[in-house]
């Protein structure tokens, strides 16, 4: 007969195992989601001369954290069902400069071939009560293991600086008041994200006149160039090369 004690531990190991390959699946989700992101952020780079993205976070929930959500939400406790009802498991957060750089870097995302797009949230067109922003995507990723491939869940929150700042300061408050807040704080907290949205519509217009000041000057500079090499005036006169050297002395 088995011994029972054995036994137990037989199961203890494979449950261990059975677990670690399950977290093991969200880091490499992740990991493949940021690697895209970094990928995207660098080509971006060099194709126009821009940076759109300021700040690329990740993180994995821990078990405890799982299962203390799939409890509260009466999900049963096993990892098939935690893994197909749970979405937010593996998450990462990007920060942009601009609010145009979010919805840019969505569809960017979404391009990828083998990323699904499940769901959608767009909490800066339509903000949650409190003032919150971001943009919210449910994707899956495949991850190839040892043995098999798995689509796994990854949730990307796409946001400003000031969203982003805005956020995580709400957040250490609910903490620290154990989110029992005061009415008054909460006015408080609308009213600054409402300033935060303000400054990002202000930057925003700021950086659309910035690019059509520079698409304009980068329009004369090429209309000049063509202007200098093409056939007809390959043969530039000494006056206009005076003026472009010495402005003021071509006027004497």
């Amino acid at each position: 007969m088995d011994d029972p004690n054995q036994l137990d531990r037989a199961q203890l190991k494979y449950v261990k195992q059975e677990m670690t390959r399950f977290m093991m699946s969200y880091k490499f989700a992740v990991d493949q989601i940021t690697t895209k992101v970094d990928i995207l952020k660098q080509e971006f780079q060099y194709i126009h001369d821009y940076n759109p993205i300021e700040q690329i976070n990740s993180r994995v929930k821990s078990p405890e954290s799982i299962f203390k959500k799939a409890k509260r939400k009466g999900i049963e406790l096993s990892l098939d069902s935690i893994k197909e009802h749970i979405t937010d498991i593996a998450g990462v957060r990007i920060s942009c400069s601009f609010i145009s750089d979010i919805y840019r870097l969505r569809d960017m995302i979404e391009g990828q071939k083998d990323i699904d797009v499940i769901d959608s949230k767009d909490y800066i067109e339509y903000p949650k009560p409190n003032g919150y922003q971001s943009l919210h995507l449910i994707l899956t990723v495949p991850v190839f293991m040892s043995d098999r491939e798995e689509k796994v869940y990854v949730e990307v929150q796409i946001r400003t600086i000031a969203m982003d700042f805005w956020a995580s300061l709400e957040h250490k408050i609910y903490y620290k008041y154990e989110y029992e807040i005061p009415k008054r704080l909460l006015d408080d907290l609308k009213e600054a994200a409402e300033s935060a949205a303000e400054l990002d519509r202000k930057m925003e217009a700021l950086h659309k006149e910035i690019g059509d000041l520079k698409r304009d000057y980068d329009d004369d500079e090429e209309d000049l160039k063509n202007m200098l090499i093409s056939k007809d005036n390959f043969k530039i006169p000494m006056d206009l090369l005076l003026s472009m050297v010495n402005p003021d002395e071509s006027n004497e």
